[in-house]
């Protein structure tokens, strides 16, 4: 037996009716890289805690080199509600002196950027918290890191950091770090080998997440046929690891040329262009365009309905001491003159203005009480408002004059840093929010639902059992081009046929989020709206979900810090960053560069402002460059919105960007077809009498046009093609 610097002898472990392990021996040797992946409830926060010492195995004996030290960062925190985050975070340090060395100064601007240090933990978010106890763990030296969870609540840009941090914290072969997470390319970017905990056994595997799913399949394809279920779906995930960017990078981890072996017979991930005509179909020309849009909120603190990303930043910048952050965060700021005949008008209210809020409050009070006692509502209505006037906001623009098209069958992904504004973007795309200025035109058959991070509508459905629940909805549906039934669709999300009669109250975390998801697309939307869709999910729960999208024929907007199931479940990405939604061509990897290139006191976007000069237009407001950009009709801002400009530099904008994606759709429809002609031509050109000089030369004509016609369109893709990235 191998002497492990800590590990399991020959244990095995029980909760109740469920063996976590049985007669493991597995262990850490100084210089691993772990990542830990397995399905919610299989024991992967347990294995932590048997090294920790926290959890007593039933039986065989957990190991521990002398003198080694242990870090773990546990799912709850252990931080003192009533220390400060400088007690508590930084363990009474004083700045000089975390600040004075370069690793941990990275450390606490990183993760307690924006927060005061005499801030009670008791007063923060779960985020807050969240950030303020890894802050805590990494500022002291392990020989062993073990992180349980370590992206939730962290945005893009820290999760980029993080993963720089521990791929640099020790030097090759020493330290360890032991990592438990649902972020594949967190996996794959820091991890060299991977666990997978299952059925009370550990299983190693060399590589990252990429290299455990080729190891995965490779495995299955020799399981019995209880298998194939899965197999499948870890098959269809590999196909989309070895033909999307993974693929591509230079940094690949697994063997291209195998990989594509064992999916050779596995069609792509979704067929772009049937959902777009399907989702057409159901939706017509005209999904959700956002016409010169700006929001202000005038007073972010506290308000329950704004941004609770914003309100969070907000309210922390307000306060003493604070730390400065490590990415600030481009803020456009400014006036918008509203004409209102009312002060309740929905536009001052959602703008957070406090006269608005306040008559708001008093109209409705009034019509509840007329309710009440059976009087008309408009005689008991107390008089609010003036006439006609004008009402000027000031304050944060979360959108700063957006123009951004979203068509049928349209999949965009959205990034930003916390406090940017996510949230009240998707609010304002659904309705929920009036915009302070702009208009936002919903198409007249759109049905909009909302997988939000809350399970508020779930929750009221507590005391039902899950058959109750499924038996309001129809008893079958068109999944793929099948018939289905509501208990199938339940199969397929990962749920058992004898878990009908739990009641929904009794389901964890995992089983809420895709029971959640599970009822929305009962309701048959075609306009789906994801708000951290992957909360709570395990990778293989991730790979069922996005199976699932895979074949939803409707318009799909995703929120996400998780970059893999962003591009993986999307066709286009977008950044809000200042108060502008930017393109990004290139993935997520375009808005860390752009992020990069602020921290380093550059203008990422100075290029296109200074193309711009001059072409300012009536109502466009003069600001900060580097929180201006132009529009990417389809995509993002429109040409409307003047000094601004994009990362991507695109040559067409706005109403122009949507007609040349069209066409470049026609043409690849075209393309295809002409490639069917000549194909059929060259067959009957090899079948022919090749003693008819007169028909092989009209066969001949007929190919040379059609080869000339690809040509021509060929061409013409590839310039509105550059254009449009």
């Amino acid at each position: 037996m191998p002497t492990y610097d800590l590990g399991l002898e020959h244990v095995s472990l029980a909760f109740a009716t469920k063996n976590i392990f049985t007669d493991v021996t597995q262990g850490v040797f100084e210089g691993d890289r772990i990542g830990i992946v397995g399905k919610n409830g299989d024991g992967k926060s347990t294995l932590l805690h048997l090294f920790k010492g926290t959890q007593e195995p039933d039986s065989g004996r957990v190991t521990m080199r002398n003198g080694l030290t242990f870090g773990m960062l546990d799912q709850r925190d252990p931080l003192d509600d009533n220390a400060t985050v400088r007690e508590a975070a930084l363990e009474g340090r004083e700045d000089y002196e975390w600040a004075a060395e370069t690793r941990s100064r990275e450390i606490v601007e990183a993760l307690l950027g924006g927060i005061s240090l005499d801030a009670k933990i008791g007063s923060l978010s779960g985020g807050q918290r969240r950030r303020a106890d890894l802050a805590r763990l990494l500022l002291k030296d392990w020989d062993i890191l073990a992180l349980d969870e370590p992206t939730n609540h962290l945005d893009v840009v820290t999760i980029h950091w993080l993963a720089e941090h521990l791929k640099n914290r020790w030097p090759s072969g020493q330290g360890a770090l032991l990592l438990v997470t649902h972020d594949r390319w967190f996996l794959d970017e820091v991890c060299e080998s991977m666990w997978e905990v299952h059925d009370g056994v550990i299983d190693p595997f060399e590589g990252g997440y990429s290299a455990y799913m080729l190891q995965r399949v490779e495995r299955d394809r020799q399981a019995d046929v209880r298998e194939t279920k899965r197999r499948n779906l870890a098959r269809k995930e590999l196909a989309w690891l070895t033909r999307g960017a993974r693929a591509r990078s230079t940094k690949q981890k697994f063997h291209v040329k195998a990989a594509r072996e064992l999916i050779a017979d596995v069609p792509p991930v979704r067929n772009t262009l049937e959902l777009k005509q399907m989702a057409t179909s159901r939706l017509g020309k005209q999904v959700v365009d956002l016409i010169d849009v700006t929001q202000i909120f005038e007073h972010a603190q506290g308000e329950a309905d704004i941004d609770p990303d914003v309100a969070e930043m907000e309210a922390s910048a307000s306060r003493v001491d604070v730390v400065p952050a490590m990415y600030a965060e481009p803020q456009a700021h400014g006036s918008v003159e509203v004409a209102v005949d009312d002060l309740t008008d929905p536009r001052l209210v959602d703008a957070g203005v406090p006269e608005a809020r306040q008559a708001a409050q008093a109209a409705r009070q009034a019509e509840e009480e007329s309710h009440e006692s059976g009087d008309d509502a408009d005689a008991s209505t107390p008089e609010v408002t003036s006439a006609a006037q004008k009402v000027t906001v000031t304050g944060r623009k979360i959108l700063d004059d957006v123009t951004w098209l979203i068509g049928p069958g349209d999949r965009f992904g959205i990034v930003g840093a916390n406090g940017a504004g996510k949230s009240t973007l998707l609010k304002i795309l659904d309705g929920t929010i009036t915009p302070t200025a702009g208009h936002v035109n919903i198409g007249k058959t759109v049905k909009f639902a909302v997988l939000s991070q809350r399970l508020d509508e779930l929750e009221k459905l507590g005391k039902y059992k899950i058959k109750e629940v499924l038996s309001r909805y129809k008893p079958s549906y068109i999944v793929d081009g099948k018939e289905t039934t509501p208990g199938q669709m339940m199969e397929r999300l990962g749920f058992e046929s004898a878990q009908l009669m739990t009641p929904i109250k009794d389901l964890s975390g995992g089983q809420k989020r895709r029971m959640q998801l599970l009822l929305i697309l009962l309701d048959e939307p075609n306009v789906l709206i994801m708000d951290e869709p992957g909360n709570d999910l395990d990778t293989d729960m991730l790979a069922v979900m996005e199976d699932l999208l895979d074949t939803w024929p409707g318009t799909l907007i995703v929120v996400s810090h998780d970059r893999y199931l962003l591009e993986r479940v999307t066709d286009q990405q977008f950044a809000l960053i200042g108060g502008k939604i930017r393109h990004l061509p290139g993935g997520v990897q375009d808005y860390l560069d752009m992020t990069e290139a602020i921290k380093n006191g550059k203008d990422p976007f100075a290029d296109e402002n200074a193309g711009k000069a001059g072409k300012g237009r009536k109502n466009s407001d003069a600001g900060d460059p580097a929180t201006t950009a132009p529009s990417v009709g389809g995509a993002a801002s429109s040409p409307s919105t003047g000094d601004s400009s994009s990362a991507s530099t695109p040559k067409l904008t706005g109403k122009a960007f949507h007609d040349a994606s069209k066409r470049v759709s026609a043409i690849e429809r075209k393309l295809a077809k002409l490639e069917e002609q000549k194909a059929d031509l060259e067959a009957q050109m090899a079948a022919h009498d090749p003693s008819d000089y007169e028909g092989l030369g009209k066969l001949n004509e007929q190919l040379q046009s059609v080869t000339d016609e690809s040509e021509s369109l060929e061409m013409e893709w590839m310039e509105l093609s550059e254009q449009l990235e």
